[in-house]
């Protein structure tokens, strides 16, 4: 971007982008990212093999990330990033380093397929957020499938019928923290760009995140340090095909294939580490998505019908 085109004259002078629709691209974008944030589950179940802290694991995966967001830094200019919302930062900032422990200390105690189909709780929390504390209205049939989300979270951890693990509860809190994250991030966005809400983040939660790491902090081979770099990378080449995939077509058609991150997840837990996923985890996880899908359909069903309703007012 120009000088030029950051000038409010600028702006106003280009047309508007017409809304883009393409379903298959957005797809194979949603199948890419899915893929490289499965890797990303495997390289933090492999680090914590070699006795590495997940909370030093967050640290260098928000650090090596970091770094591979500098040349688009470079690219764009330093004076090009600035924001009115640092106070927001800050408080998605802890969420996203609670999210990010709890999601790393799951992975180094249960399957990678289990804490993946608990994942996709995230957007259950989410809508409860939504209505907790941003007033929004949710309506009976978004609580219904709220509520039967969460069932499909039973499913999987089967409380009273299997003890309940540690990883299983780190994994459910990642949930619960990635939800609200997501609540902030979707405040952030009306004001920053994507890339500039994960450059800025990450600059916060650098620091924040290194003086955890210091008390847990061990010196990895040789061999380690090269997976802990891949992290940066594969991490930042998930969320920008993410993006990507958001940017060609609707949020509901990405939604749609966001289920293929646990036959990947499956796939990597049983070829690199022998991981069995029984048949509750493929039933629940199927049943917190189909309702997580609905949330996601009724949301953009109801955000266009406001805004037909915008354009046609007097």
């Amino acid at each position: 971007m120009t000088v030029a085109d950051s000038l409010p004259e600028a702006k106003a002078a280009r047309p508007k982008p017409q809304a883009v629709n393409r379903p298959l691209e957005g797809a194979l974008w949603m199948i890419a990212s899915c893929a490289f944030l499965a890797g990303l589950s495997a390289l933090g179940r492999h680090i914590s093999q070699f006795d590495v802290d997940p909370l030093q694991i967050v640290f260098c995966r928000l650090v090596f990330a970091w770094m591979c967001m500098l040349p688009w830094l470079l690219h764009r200019g330093i004076g090009s990033i600035g924001t009115s919302q640092i106070k927001l930062y800050l408080v998605r900032a802890v969420f996203s380093m609670c999210a990010m422990s709890t999601w790393f200390y799951a992975l180094a105690l249960i399957p990678i397929g289990e804490v993946t189909a608990l994942s996709f709780a995230a957007p259950l929390f989410t809508t409860v957020g939504a209505a907790l504390f941003l007033g929004e209205v949710v309506r009976l049939r978004r609580w219904t499938a709220t509520l039967i989300g969460f069932a499909g979270a039973l499913i999987i951890i089967r409380p009273g019928f299997v003890e309940m693990s540690a990883g299983s509860w780190f994994a459910l809190a990642s949930a619960v923290f990635m939800g609200t994250s997501a609540l902030i991030i979707k405040t952030l966005t009306k004001g920053d760009d994507p890339w500039t809400v994960v450059f800025i983040s990450h600059s916060i939660m650098i620091p924040i995140a290194l003086v955890p790491a210091l008390f847990v902090w061990t010196w990895p081979t040789f061999e380690v340090w090269l997976f802990l770099l891949a992290t940066g990378p594969v991490a930042v080449l998930g969320h920008l095909f993410l993006t990507k995939a958001f940017s060609v077509t609707d949020v509901s058609n990405v939604a749609a294939v966001d289920f293929s991150r646990l036959p990947f997840a499956v796939l990597i837990g049983w070829l690199a580490f022998g991981e069995l996923t029984d048949i509750w985890t493929w039933v629940g996880a199927f049943v917190i998505f189909a309702s997580s899908f609905y949330i996601v359909r009724r949301e953009q069903a109801m955000h266009k019908k406001s805004s037909l309703q915008d354009k046609t007012a007097p």
